[in-house]
């Protein structure tokens, strides 16, 4: 009842700034930043973020699950850099494309490169472009190296970098790893799985940002400040 009353508002809310003209970008991110809110509410997933809050350039996060999008979505406005393929996706890829989501076809040299240029034109608006360089979502057990060909955009426009660390706590010592999506796991079932999960919450660190004078620099140092995050973290709560 809670998450059908909360998807009903997601709703109304976009309703009423429809009526005002074509969406923005800056009301696209408020709009998903708003609901991602409204939606962690009507489930009862509790999150906390820590650390200074982006307000421009660039975000980058380790990836365990398409649940990490509704957490930093609702800890901060934003605009995500996603895989093409959830703009299919049922519900999320309604989400994702109402707010001005950036779609990124893996295969093709030439959609990176409309991409990096979109990335460019969303700085102008000051709100964070958030992505995962790792380029999967992981089993949480260690963080991926990092791809660079998306941080050149933050380089050349001199923007800031932010690296960001999200972890999840479940309930009775019980492994991150189960609310963790990752392999050949089949979407639909891991999400009535997931949302079974009783008591779990997630965390979020943001470090300081800063502006790098190339990529591959960006996406080393990135990393091994997520990785120290995460190890952080997981000390602080006794994760295993």
């Amino acid at each position: 009842m809670a998450l059908s009353l909360a998807l009903a508002n997601c709703l109304i809310d976009l309703g009423r700034i429809r009526m005002r003209g074509r969406l923005t970008g800056e009301q696209r991110a408020h709009w998903l930043h708003v609901s991602c809110r409204r939606v962690l509410s009507g489930l009862g997933i509790r999150y906390s973020a820590e650390g200074p809050l982006p307000v421009r350039g660039v975000v980058v996060a380790n990836h365990l699950s398409y649940l990490d999008i509704l957490i930093f979505g609702a800890a901060i406005p934003c605009f995500f850099v996603s895989k093409i393929e959830v703009a299919r996706w049922p519900l999320f890829g309604f989400a994702a494309r109402t707010g001005g989501t950036i779609f990124i076809d893996r295969s093709s040299r030439a959609s990176a490169r409309i991409v990096a240029r979109q990335i460019v034109r969303r700085f102008r608006l000051r709100i964070p472009v958030l992505f995962f360089p790792e380029g999967t979502s992981t089993n949480g057990e260690a963080v991926l190296p990092f791809y660079s060909g998306l941080f050149e955009s933050a380089v050349r426009a001199a923007e800031p970098v932010t690296a960001a660390a999200v972890c999840y706590v479940l309930e009775n010592g019980r492994p991150e790893q189960e609310l963790c999506w990752f392999g050949d796991d089949a979407f639909l079932p891991h999400l009535w799985r997931a949302l079974g999960t009783p008591g779990f919450r997630a965390l979020i660190r943001f470090g300081e940002s800063q502006i790098y004078a190339d990529r591959r620099t960006a996406a080393t140092t990135t990393r091994a400040q997520i990785v120290d995050m995460r190890e952080s973290m997981r000390c602080a709560t006794n994760m295993r």
